[in-house]
């Protein structure tokens, strides 16, 4: 498959869908977390887009390009961790937390075949 733009990328997609709902999600969080877990949440969240949007134009440098994938595959992991305290605090409900955890273990599959296969994304 050719990619034209990161925006191309299944990963880039859907790590996008899922901060947008993280950010509706998290509207719902105390004003008490609002500098807390509420900003850590989002700000993860919309790092993993973010990153690969920043990394896309560095193919050209196969270890820059890699360590922007490595960059990425971290945040998922901290968002990961962010939906385990929302969970546990009550503000996330089992069934939402199942989906935005697997959605981000698909985001971290995937970049970890990107990173895998580096060679077929770089030039």
């Amino acid at each position: 498959m050719e990619y034209n733009g990161f925006r191309d990328l299944r990963v880039y997609t859907l790590a996008y869908e899922l901060a947008q709902r993280i950010f509706q999600i998290s509207k719902r969080f105390p004003q008490e977390e609002k500098y807390s877990l509420t900003d850590q949440i989002r700000r993860a969240s919309r790092s993993i887009p973010a990153n690969l949007a920043e990394g896309w134009p560095k193919r050209r440098y196969q270890r820059l390009f890699v360590s922007k994938m490595i960059d990425c595959a971290g945040e998922a992991s901290e968002v990961s961790v962010w939906l385990d305290f929302a969970k546990d605090a009550q503000y996330l409900g089992t069934t939402e937390h199942t989906q935005l955890t697997e959605g981000y273990l698909q985001v971290s599959r995937m970049l970890h075949g990107i990173i895998t296969k580096a060679d077929k994304f770089c030039f």
